[in-house]
């Protein structure tokens, strides 16, 4: 809770969560915290659509089906016909099918990409490891963002992708434990390589780093970065006082 507060934003934020639902119910946990109110009258008016059906987001882009962009825009237009003005997709796999159509929206979508590579880029101009799904990291979308910033990205190598991609499906399976262990390892790798910060590009990886035990400044969170970006988008033209 900031010691500034505000009215409640006007624009409605339309969240399409379910990808996975651990890291949408952290994303909400942390629009709350982030938000510059001090009692519910001031909080942003939220509509959310959990959708944890949308198909599995790595294995369409390995495997070259559009499935999950098409039921992404299709639930990104529900949320606009519910009256939403902002729409967030806290996840990042989503965001490589979003970035073929999001400029067309009709609702303006916060990026995710550019949000975290913002925090990125303010926290550790030298670089840092990118750690996200499998899916992700082969369509290059993180790495070309970054390359148009001039902004170094490393990429794990296979056997450690690997175990990142499997710590965030401990997330998505509630085995939190146990993906703390296994990102904590695949991390250990990194740093053994180059100690730069973590990157955590899929919204389950803080929730992993976390349970990790890791230090908490040497992380870029993606979960952590959308919500700032909409609560600094939501209340943009909201008047603050003390």
């Amino acid at each position: 809770m900031t010691a500034l507060t505000a009215r409640a934003p006007e624009r409605t934020l339309g969240v399409l969560g379910g990808m996975g639902p651990a890291a949408t119910a952290e994303f909400l946990r942390l629009l709350a915290a982030d938000a510059p109110a001090s009692r519910d009258q001031q909080h942003p008016r939220l509509l959310l659509l959990s959708e944890p059906g949308i198909p599995d987001r790595t294995a369409a882009i390995l495997g070259g089906d559009d499935e999950p962009g098409r039921r992404v825009r299709e639930c990104l237009r529900t949320l606009a016909s519910w009256g939403a003005d902002l729409l967030a997709v806290p996840c990042n796999t989503a965001h490589v099918f979003l970035d073929g159509f999001a400029a067309t929206s009709p609702v303006p979508v916060v990026d995710i990409v550019d949000a975290t590579l913002d925090e990125a880029v303010r926290l550790s101009p030298d670089g840092g490891w990118l750690t996200a799904t499998t899916g992700t990291v082969r369509s290059g979308l993180y790495q070309r963002r970054a390359a148009a910033r001039g902004y170094r990205l490393l990429v794990p190598d296979g056997g450690t992708q690997e175990a990142v991609h499997g710590a965030a499906e401990r997330v998505k399976a509630g085995r939190a434990e146990e993906a703390g262990a296994a990102f904590r390892e695949a991390v250990g790798r990194l740093w053994r390589r180059r100690r730069l910060p973590v990157v955590a590009a899929c919204t389950e990886l803080p929730l992993a780093y976390r349970s990790a035990g890791l230090p908490p400044e040497l992380m870029v969170s993606s979960l952590a970065a959308l919500s700032r970006a909409c609560i600094a988008e939501l209340y943009r033209s909201v008047p603050v006082r003390s």
